[in-house]
């Protein structure tokens, strides 16, 4: 399965919408956009996780590293992720308190 990423822009935040896997032929593509979107001056990021199929570590190093750029920018990304099996992954892997996770995109963007 491919990714697809949709980009918009909504109240001052960049919104990216991410569908399929990523994994680690994918998460490349999140990568360069997030690198991209950060390179463009855009430090309100919000993935929209809500159409992931599957995620892996590569993918989670990905959305690790887009904080980071984006906190070295003084920005900020948080996610919106209400699928069980992916917050199961970020709670796991102590994820769940770098990342601020929304389970909707009115509630990330009332945050």
């Amino acid at each position: 399965m491919d990714l697809s990423l949709e980009t918009r822009e909504l109240d001052g935040h960049t919104l990216v919408a991410v569908g399929g896997e990523i994994d680690v032929y994918t998460a490349p593509k999140l990568r360069d956009k997030i690198t991209e979107l950060v390179s463009a001056g855009h430090h309100s990021l919000i993935i929209d996780m809500e159409k992931v199929d599957f995620l892996d570590s590569t993918g989670l190093g990905v959305l690790v590293g887009g904080l980071k750029k984006i906190r070295a920018e003084d920005g900020s990304m948080s996610l919106i992720c209400s699928q069980e099996r992916l917050l199961k992954i970020f709670q796991i892997t102590g994820l769940a308190k770098v990342f601020t996770i929304h389970n909707s995109e009115s509630a990330a963007l009332s945050a």
